[in-house]
């Protein structure tokens, strides 16, 4: 029997070994970015949550401009509208089942739920849900609600234009709330994506991609070190 030199064995145990750790950590990565009710923050009725961005895809500025005149809205109203932006879901899960469980988890009685919506929207795919508490049912239904989803934030969500589907869910869902008669979609032609200040590809940080540059020179270094070592 043959025996291949013993440099050529142990570089085919690296190859074999680098790319276990790529394939592990790309697909630790991979996950990490998917989100599941129980990545979303607790709210109470004390302590209530009107945005939660974990996609990044919102400017600061609108953020803090949507949580000023959510909180007033329900001030004004006694109705919270409540907006959710993921990068994907966790698999074989549906937007509707993600927003419902969510709503579920933060009004955990219909009395508590009563006057509440929660619309959540996944980055990735460009799905929207909307789940509604009894008392807002009559004020949004159904058609109106696939409206709601389907143009009001589809539109923009499709060409990425994440701050505008943020604000024109709140300006069309903030109308309907405080008893004015619904506006119905945006004109598509009068969609200005300039005011959206920036798209979520410009907001996110790069921690993310820090993290893949530091795990693929880990992966690099520590065999080739371990390799010279061996040699000498």
């Amino acid at each position: 029997m043959i025996s291949q030199p013993k440099s050529l064995q142990w570089w085919q145990k690296l190859g074999v070994w680098l790319a276990t750790v790529l394939f592990t950590f790309g697909g630790f990565v991979s996950a990490a970015q998917a989100t599941g009710v129980y990545d979303v923050p607790y709210a109470t009725g004390d302590q209530p949550i009107w945005i939660v961005d974990q996609a990044e895809a919102i400017s600061r500025a609108n953020e803090g401009r949507l949580n000023r005149e959510l909180s007033e809205l329900a001030e004004t109203t006694g109705k919270g509208l409540h907006l959710i932006a993921i990068r994907r879901l966790d698999y074989g899960q549906t937007m509707e089942e993600f927003t419902d469980k969510v709503f579920a988890k933060w009004f955990p009685t219909p009395e508590a739920g009563a006057n509440e919506v929660v619309v959540a929207m996944d980055v990735l795919t460009n799905n929207v849900a909307i789940a509604l508490g009894d008392n807002v049912q009559d004020l949004i239904p159904p058609e109106t609600a696939e409206s709601i989803t389907g143009e009001t934030i589809g539109y923009p969500l499709r060409s990425s234009s994440y701050n505008q589907a943020f604000l024109d869910a709140e300006a069309r869902i903030g109308t309907i709330l405080n008893g004015e008669a619904d506006p119905g979609p945006p004109d598509i032609a009068e969609i200005n994506i300039e005011s959206t200040f920036t798209k979520a590809e410009d907001t996110k940080t790069t921690s993310s991609t820090i993290w893949v540059v530091v795990l693929l020179l880990l992966a690099t270094i520590i065999p080739m070190a371990t390799y010279w070592w061996y040699v000498r």
